[in-house]
């Protein structure tokens, strides 16, 4: 309960002052206080009131807060109060909240919660206040404010103690309703064109719908094992089978994966899918979404994050063979679109960006099948390799290769490439999206060949869906679905560098075992960050 001596003698000193508010007739723990208006209710009303107006026509409220500053002197005293997000100015006199009211006020600390009850006026710096004629008690901290309630300094314990971070640290509170306001704003975005919200089950049988390793839990009256989903996918297109042609889900997700600045274990999305379309649908909808999106939680199609200006009212477009061409490094002659054709020229230009110190496994290690005549998982790592981390205003990058897209329709004149897309900005991924292959053999055909990769080691590779093939026997028309990581939109939006400053309760390390391996010097490898896809 306290990590430090002085924790306990200040939580014993608060619970003795505690004691002597109750003495004076204060519940210690009341269950309301009927308040009038909120602070912001009262800024939004009567900030621009004149001393003047404010004196003619007396205005009474109640309101309830933190106190976040407080000064008393002689028989006179300031506080400020805080509550969502916004502050108001409180003035205590003796001569008019009494001797018992005074007391209490003496006996309040930074942190606690108290309501008053008075009229507004402005003092001599213009300051609206509310000049207290009864002060209620609410409850009291029982431990100090952080330092010069700026907020948390210490990252880490800004995650492990966002209670504390949300209160001091206004600009992380302001982040969060950003965050609320990109949901509404999708919500109003589909509800508008005729998409139905939809909940598909967390614990499932067969972890579908995406490339990752999943958590597993076991159901004890069931006495069977099942997954925390990755993906909701293969639940909503079923629900496309039925009939529902325009579905979404806000979902959350859970992938047994590294953490980084862009990775958290948990994480929530945004799965739509439209029946009757295809991917090139989807790409004039997702240019639609982002900039509606970003207008409703901004005023703007801009936001500024890592230091570059973000602009999503424009949309670049790029094949995948396309990006790694333009964003070709010091590592040899360009590639052209034929060099993609040739497995053995695919291979040459991993060895080259090898050779050159870029960040790409040797081709041996990728676990590429030396006979595919696509080459398609050697381009796909060429391209996160040389592409990737350039691509800070939002792009859609499509064409995919068909080996590392198990779900997604093949390209009718071409075989080794899917229509799928995948959108990026401030230089990761943001969605994935595709035509969705809606034929019940060559999805058959395709699990079968995602049973062979994880045969052959590939930990992410997809699992064989049985019922979802017999789903589409019954027939899945056209149709086009899309993904949206919701967290990383949210750090665009409002400029987070870390996913952990846009989750209000990112998955932490435990702090005792972080401790021991502090002490042992072994930071393990779960408090690294990893870039796990």
């Amino acid at each position: 309960m306290f990590e430090s001596e002085f924790e306990r003698s200040l939580f014993d000193l608060r619970k003795q002052k505690l004691v002597e508010i109750e003495k004076l007739g204060q519940a210690a723990y009341p269950n309301q206080f009927p308040a009038s208006h909120t602070i912001p209710a009262v800024r939004e009303k009567w900030d621009a009131s004149t001393s003047e107006e404010l004196e003619a026509n007396r205005v009474t409220v109640a309101v309830a807060g933190r106190i976040m500053a407080i000064r008393a002197q002689g028989k006179a005293g300031f506080a400020t109060l805080q509550q969502q997000g916004q502050r108001l100015q409180i003035y205590v006199r003796l001569d008019a909240v009494g001797e018992q009211g005074f007391a209490l006020y003496k006996l309040l600390d930074l942190g606690d919660h108290i309501g008053v009850s008075g009229y507004l006026f402005r003092t001599r710096t213009g300051e609206l206040t509310v000049h207290v004629e009864r002060l209620t008690f609410l409850a009291k901290a029982m431990t100090s404010l952080p330092e010069k309630f700026h907020g948390l300094a210490d990252v880490e314990l800004r995650y492990r103690q966002r209670y504390v971070d949300l209160f001091t640290n206004l600009d992380s509170r302001e982040v969060f309703v950003k965050r609320a306001k990109t949901l509404r704003a999708l919500r109003t975005f589909f509800d508008e064109r005729g998409y139905l919200e939809v909940e598909t089950p967390m614990m499932q049988q067969i972890a579908g719908g995406a490339a990752a390793r999943p958590f597993k839990t076991h159901h004890n009256a069931l006495d069977q094992d099942l997954f925390l989903r990755i993906a909701p996918e293969l639940y909503l297109k079923r629900l496309v089978v039925g009939g529902m042609d325009r579905v979404y889900e806000i979902n959350r997700n859970f992938r047994n994966e590294g953490v980084s600045t862009q990775h958290n274990p948990e994480f929530t999305m945004l799965e739509f899918y439209q029946a009757y379309a295809n991917y090139q649908d989807l790409i004039a909808l997702t240019e639609e979404l982002l900039k509606f999106v970003a207008i409703e939680v901004n005023g703007t199609t801009t936001s500024e994050f890592n230091g570059n200006l973000i602009d999503f009212s424009t949309i670049e477009k790029l094949t995948m063979r396309e990006a790694i061409i333009k964003f070709w490094p010091d590592a040899g002659p360009t590639p052209t679109m034929a060099t993609f054709q040739s497995p053995a020229d695919v291979r040459e230009l991993v060895l080259r960006l090898q050779a050159a110190d870029q960040n790409i496994a040797h081709p041996d290690h990728i676990g590429a099948d030396p006979n595919d005549p696509s080459s398609g998982k050697l381009i796909a790592a060429i391209f996160e390799c040389v592409a990737e981390e350039h691509l800070i205003q939002p792009t859609i990058i499509y064409e995919f290769p068909t080996v590392i897209s198990p779900l997604s329709k093949q390209k009718p004149d071409d075989p080794d490439w899917v229509e799928r897309f995948e959108i990026y900005a401030g230089g990761f991924e943001l969605g994935n999206a595709f035509s969705e292959l809606n034929d019940p053999e060559e999805q058959h055909k395709r699990f079968a060949q995602q049973l062979a990769e994880k045969a052959r080691g590939d930990d992410e590779a997809h699992a064989m869906d049985e019922d979802y093939v017999r789903a589409l026997m019954y027939g899945l028309p056209p149709t086009a679905g899309e993904g949206i990581g919701i967290d990383r939109l949210v750090m665009l939006l409002t400029g987070s560098k870390s996913i952990r400053d846009v989750i209000l309760f990112p998955l932490m390390r435990n702090r005792e075992q972080q401790d021991r391996e502090q002490e042992s010097g072994d930071q393990g490898t779960g408090s690294r960050e990893q870039e796990n896809k």
